[in-house]
């Protein structure tokens, strides 16, 4: 059984603030909690008897058994998944064996591995498209993404859902992104999906460099696609038909980070 004030603790993780001043994010289901678990203890796992069935937990781990309707007043999601936990934020580990971890102290150009490719987020706020972006980054071996100070809390529990997991094993940064930009070499690969941009498909794509990826209605703000030295076009077909004015920033991620690997 769960208590009224346990409940109150969990629920109030959904707003930034509480989740900030506590340290701490929720996350939800067998395969985002299992690859978070795999890394790092939980300081909570709230979970039915089925899925705590044989299972064993640190000592430092609190564990609560409910059943599926207890779980109900708890679970950020619609059909709750049969285990919801809660985590200190900025642990975890990404490909390389660092710390993963979302860091508001900022970041500069020691942080940018310039032999990697590397994702920047410049304003994207829909936590669903953060969350996929993620989890796309994840499945094409980006470990490390910027992103500006108005992109979407990377610990909200709609992003920590979309990622799937893929949380524990990418870097999430936020920062000064234009200064990020700025303090790059001339020669450095800067590349940006923009209209006025070269055919992706045309292209020859490098193995490292900054992928920039902009807002969902405003796309890369003017100021940051002046620093874009490969400016690319993901093409509707067929040429000259009317189509959608635009892709989600989710997708359009993906086409670009898939053309970069098939390279």
């Amino acid at each position: 059984m769960i208590s009224k004030n346990k409940i109150k603790y969990i629920r109030s993780l959904e707003l930034k603030k509480n989740r900030t001043k506590e340290g701490k994010f929720v996350a939800e289901g067998h395969k985002v909690v299992d690859d978070l678990l795999a890394l790092q203890p939980a300081d909570l796992i709230v979970g039915t008897q089925e899925w705590l069935q044989g299972k064993h937990f640190g000592a430092g781990t609190e564990v609560i058994e409910v059943s599926e309707e207890e779980l109900k007043k708890v679970s950020f999601l619609q059909h709750p998944q049969q285990v919801l936990a809660v985590f200190k934020q900025g642990v975890g580990r990404h490909g390389n064996g660092q710390a993963s971890a979302a860091q508001r102290k900022g970041y500069s150009i020691d942080d940018l591995d310039t032999s990697e490719l590397s994702l920047a987020l410049d304003g994207v706020q829909d936590p669903g498209n953060l969350g996929t972006i993620i989890r796309i980054a994840d499945w094409f071996g980006i470990t490390h993404i910027f992103c500006s100070e108005d992109t979407a809390d990377v610990y909200n529990p709609k992003v920590v859902q979309a990622t799937m997991g893929s949380i524990a094993r990418v870097k999430v940064e936020y920062g000064d992104l234009l200064g990020l930009v700025e303090s790059l070499p001339a020669d450095f690969p800067v590349y940006g999906t923009l209209l006025d941009g070269d055919n992706i498909y045309q292209q020859q794509l490098e193995s490292r460099g900054l992928i920039v990826m902009g807002n969902e209605g405003k796309g890369i703000s003017p100021a940051l696609a002046k620093k874009v030295n490969h400016r690319l076009l993901i093409p509707n077909f067929p040429e000259g038909r009317p189509t959608a004015d635009s892709l989600n920033v989710a997708i359009a991620t993906a086409i670009t980070c898939s053309e970069f690997r098939r390279h």
